[in-house]
This record gives structure tokens, C-alpha cells and sequence, in this order.
């Protein structure tokens, strides 16, 4: 008998027709309705999906990440923005085991380097940050870091922040220090506190929209884990059962349709 993993590929090959003719059914659907300006992704099942199959983890980490390229590209080419990416978050550094978070590591240090040397970062006119406490991380991850924000600070076409060693609370946190230290040295008065100045001091603060428009997570989880808490109050929320690796453009596309299928009232 076959297993699985030979199953799943006859299947697709047959299936690969079909997916076009769907394919194209979603485009004609979507391509004149309203695109997302900032879409946030958490990427989540990528060891789920190489456990389902019988593979190492890692494996399924290293698809992940090839898929989160071919995803990119896909917002990009659709007119999105701003891409916001969970890559790795605080409580992933503090609680996976140490072989993990270096293979992580490993992924998003070859990732930056990537993008550092990416042609097409530098034609599109992309604005790449990594957002989240950059001192939990590797020295060698916090310079390149530190490189390609440089590199590309003139850029404000399009934007990709990286959400590594990230936490939506600590980033909150964060924010209330900085703004505590401009009340001591007098820069500001308690009394003007309001939204405005305290979502200029997140992470996200030099974004044209900080706030996405619509976020996407994998795998059949239904929570947020932590990921942009103050920015996606009214953010639309779409989650897809496929894990990661697996995710295809139709599946981003269906995100895109939903999208613009519901109203949004912004509390109104």
C-alpha cells in the first residue's frame, strides 16, 4: 500500500489542473474589489505539517519559510502595502528547546541576508524592519537587523516589518516606558497623553497604517497568540485550517475575498 506522502502527490498532480481553473475563478472575483493596504500573517503549523507527514520538524520550518517568500510576493503583486510577519515571538524563545530556536534562528538570519541582497526589496522600494526586543536575539540577527533597516530606511513604496522576538505585551510595555521617560524629562505633559501618542511609540509607529486591515493565520488556530494586540482592534480576522507550508494562493485569495466581503464599521 502507499503511504500518505505518495498519496498526496498523485493527488496533487491531478488536482493541479483543477486548482488553476480555481485559480482563476477567485481572481475574477476579487480584482476589482477593495485590497487589504496593511495585511499582517502569523504563519502557524509549519512542525504540524513535516510531524502529519512523518518528517523532521526542521523540514517543515525551512518550507515555511520558502512559502512566506512566495507569499510576499503575492501581496506585493496584489497592491498591499504593508506586510506585518510573526516570524518569532518572546514566549517561542523562552519556552521551545534550544535546537529549535537555533534552526529558527539560523532561517531568519539567512532570510535577512537574503533581503539584504534582493534585488527585488530595492526595485519595489521596500521599507524592511524587524520589530520586537532585539537584545533577546543573537548579536550576529540584531546587527544584520539593524543593516537592512539601514539599507533601506529611504524606501516608503512598500513595507515589510518582521515580528522576531516579539510579544504584543511587551511591545506595550515598551511603548509606557518610553512615554514615562518623555513626562520625566518634561517632552510632554500627562494631560496630552492620548491613543495617538502612545501607538506612535510602538513598534509600528513610523508605519503609514499600523493598523492591518486584515490578518491571516494558519493552521486552524483561532487566536491572535499575543501578535500586534493594540494595533488590530478593528483589525478583520481570517483563519485558514491549511497549515503553513501547505498554504497556496488560493487559500490567500479566498483571505482577500472575505476580506472584502465583510463591512467594516470601525465601531460605528
Amino acid at each position: 500500500m502507499m503511504n500518505n506522502a505518495k498519496l498526496n502527490k498523485i493527488a496533487s498532480i491531478f488536482l493541479k489542473p483543477v486548482y488553476k481553473v480555481y485559480e482563476k475563478w477567485l481572481w475574477l472575483q476579487i480584482k476589482n474589489g477593495p485590497i487589504p493596504e496593511h495585511i499582517a500573517i502569523i504563519p502557524d503549523g509549519n512542525r504540524r505539517w513535516a510531524k502529519k507527514l512523518g518528517l523532521n520538524p526542521n523540514l517543515g520550518h525551512e518550507l515555511g519559510y520558502e512559502r512566506l517568500k512566495e507569499v510576499l510576493n503575492w501581496c506585493f503583486d496584489l497592491g498591499v502595502k504593508t506586510v506585518t510577519v510573526y516570524a518569532l515571538s518572546i514566549d517561542n524563545i523562552r519556552k521551545r528547546p534550544r535546537e529549535e530556536i537555533e534552526h529558527l534562528y539560523s532561517l531568519i538570519e539567512r532570510g535577512l541576508r537574503e533581503l539584504m541582497g534582493s534585488k527585488d526589496i530595492f526595485k519595489r522600494k521596500v521599507r524592511v524592519k524587524v520589530i520586537g526586543r532585539k537584545e533577546v536575539l543573537p548579536d550576529r540577527i540584531a546587527k544584520l537587523a539593524r543593516d537592512i533597516e539601514e539599507k533601506t530606511k529611504g524606501f516608503n513604496e512598500y513595507f515589510l516589518y518582521i515580528a522576531v522576538g516579539y510579544g504584543g505585551r511587551e511591545e506595550i510595555v515598551d511603548a509606557v516606558r518610553k512615554l514615562v521617560n518623555k513626562v520625566l524629562k518634561g517632552e510632554i505633559k500627562p494631560s496630552d497623553i492620548d491613543e495617538n501618542i502612545l501607538s506612535k511609540l510602538l513598534y509600528t509607529g513610523d508605519l503609514p497604517k499600523p493598523e492591518p486591515d486584515l490578518i491571516i493565520r494558519t493552521s486552524g488556530e483561532e487566536r491572535l497568540s499575543g501578535f500586534l494586540l493594540w494595533q488590530s482592534a478593528y483589525s478583520e480576522l481570517y483563519f485558514c485550517d491549511v497549515h503553513w507550508p501547505s498554504f497556496r494562493k488560493i487559500d490567500f485569495w479566498r483571505a482577500i475575498r472575505s476580506y472584502q466581503r465583510r463591512e467594516r464599521r470601525f465601531g460605528s
